[in-house]
């Protein structure tokens, strides 16, 4: 079976200032078509620890995809590190030099020797991209080969999609039928998916779920010779982990939430107004991330003081001096509000703090009221989400998307406290 190791290198990940997202779009993008991942490591910008690194996955792999420290500022030092480890010579590479220079010149800059330094790259490399898009190259050294991409996680996975996989494919004999699925989630912790998902396993199918605040997705992996079998199989832990989780899952495609409520809308004709206080307009900013959703998204209204509340919406000035504008009643108001003054089939609002500060002993940090509105009726509910200010907005607006999904599925609501 062929092997592969995936390295990530950048001081910026192992201090924590970024999140290493390139290690498992590659280990998703190897499992995918059969290849097993032995390894992922990440390491700062340093020569001993590099090498060490790049020495044992050229020993024990097939392949090695190596991210990071490309570019061409001081602190990209791979190609200097590879060339010591492998004692390989960097040599300037016409072609990629050439690719530089078109671009630089198209862009209006002035060619440099930063620039120029990209196109110096371990001798006999080639290069990924002909076109110039991204730096790449791969190296083959002792019967092993090396993809060295970028950091940047779109260029990234614009090589390793065009260039890397297809290349890796075609110089495996023998890979498995390979069958994956994904279950997303939300609105239920780990503790009670690991309870619901006990007792459900397959001879071929690996099941895994991790937590993408704030869903959790659950991943499912099958391999065999025989395609048809592990077809089943699949299918078959799919059926059953959709009988014990059931309203939890919102999609079982490489989709997002807001992707699957505009279908709904679109597919029922249904219009939507949103009216954001806590959420400041992340609501009908990923509504409007869906191409085509201006057959639904009527419009908004970010309505964060009191004053904005009953100017734009017509909230009572009475309720708010009552009751707060964080509350059941307020909510109420603003989604009749929003569904008023910007008419639509369903009127959306939250209201909430984010904190870090303005919470009390009734109302502590991550309250939230949602409210939605239809001709039908109007329903509240309180939740308290926990978490980082960014956190709480998140959830916030997952919850309210999640809230569309479900009144038009007919599904109940996840309940409030």
């Amino acid at each position: 079976m062929a092997k592969a190791e995936i390295i990530t290198i950048g001081n910026e990940l192992i201090s924590g200032k970024t999140v290493d997202i390139n290690s498992s779009y590659c280990a998703q993008r190897l499992t995918a078509v059969g290849i097993d991942v032995l390894r992922i490591t990440s390491v700062g910008d340093d020569f001993e620890t590099v090498s060490d690194v790049l020495k044992k996955a050229i020993k024990e792999t097939n392949f090695v995809i190596i991210t990071g420290g490309l570019g061409s500022t001081k602190d990209d030092i791979t190609n200097e590190i590879v060339s010591k480890a492998l004692n390989i010579p960097l040599v300037l590479n016409k072609e990629a030099l050439q690719l530089i220079e078109e671009k630089t010149q198209k862009a209006g800059i002035k060619m440099n020797p930063s620039l120029e330094k990209m196109a110096w790259i371990p001798e006999k490399a080639k290069i990924l991209d002909t076109e110039g898009n991204a730096c790449g190259y791969k190296l083959e050294h002792k019967d092993v080969i090396l993809y060295f991409l970028p950091g940047v996680p779109e260029q990234m996975r614009y090589l390793l999609d065009r260039f890397v996989i297809p290349d890796i494919v075609s110089k495996t004999e023998d890979l498995p039928s390979v069958e994956q699925r994904i279950i997303k989630l939300y609105g239920i912790n780990e503790s009670l998916i690991a309870e619901k998902l006990k007792g459900i396993k397959a001879e071929n199918v690996l099941l895994g779920f991790y937590p993408k605040f704030p869903e959790y997705h659950i991943l499912l992996t099958a391999k065999g010779k025989d395609k048809e079998k592990i077809k089943e199989e699949i299918k078959e832990v799919e059926e059953k982990i959709k009988e014990r989780l059931s309203s939890y899952i919102f999609t079982t495609k490489d989709e997002r939430l807001e992707d699957v409520v505009g279908r709904l809308l679109r597919k029922k004709g249904l219009t939507i107004s949103v009216a954001e206080s806590c959420t400041g307009g992340l609501i009908g900013h990923r509504i409007t991330n869906v191409p085509g959703s201006s057959d639904y998204f009527m419009g908004g209204a970010v309505v964060y003081s009191n004053e904005a509340k009953m100017r734009l919406l017509g909230v009572k000035k009475e309720t708010l001096e009552k009751y707060g504008a964080v509350s059941s009643q307020t909510a109420k108001e603003m989604a009749e509000g929003i569904r008023r003054c910007i008419p639509a089939d369903i009127g959306l609002a939250v209201t909430g703090i984010a904190g870090p500060s303005g919470g009390t002993k009734e109302k502590p940090v991550g309250t939230v009221f949602i409210g939605l509105s239809t001709e039908k009726e109007t329903i509240t509910k309180r939740y308290l989400f926990f978490g980082e200010r960014e956190q709480i907005k998140l959830n916030t607006s997952t919850m309210a998307l999640d809230w569309i999904r479900r009144y038009i599925k007919g599904d109940p609501f996840i309940p409030g406290i």
